[in-house]
């Protein structure tokens, strides 16, 4: 009897929800992407670093930018959070994108911490892997 309480006990704690602390990073890159799927560029902007509000000048030019660049971010099927590395001031947060077509893209978040949080200062689209050699 005791044993079949103790396997109830334990089929219960592996069921029950795990408090998780969210990474703030992944929070703004998530954010942004949300916000590119409503085509609510302004919002996506915000979530750009100063250096990059400098570059686009405003949340219009800065969609245009993300439609014609970046159309698996703009309108992604799969997004999944990879690794983060630190590199200077940069932590470099790795992230795989499915786009509608299936197809799948790695790309690498540059973000920049400031007084008002995360912020993205750039995307770069990486090589995808090799697989099989």
């Amino acid at each position: 009897m005791f044993a079949v309480i103790r396997r109830l006990a334990l089929s219960l704690f592996l069921l029950a929800p795990v408090s998780v602390q969210a990474d703030p990073i992944q929070n703004v890159i998530s954010d942004q992407i949300s916000a590119f799927l409503e085509d609510d560029f302004e919002t996506a902007f915000s979530y750009a670093s100063p250096n990059i509000k400098r570059l686009f000048g405003s949340p219009e030019r800065f969609g245009q930018m993300v439609r014609n660049g970046y159309p698996m971010v703009h309108r992604p099927a799969d997004v999944q959070m990879l690794e983060q590395q630190e590199i200077g001031p940069h932590v470099i947060q790795r992230v795989m994108v499915r786009d509608a077509r299936g197809r799948v893209h790695f790309l690498a978040y540059a973000m920049v911490e400031s007084s008002e949080g995360w912020l993205i200062n750039g995307v770069q689209i990486l090589r995808a892997p090799e697989v099989g050699a």
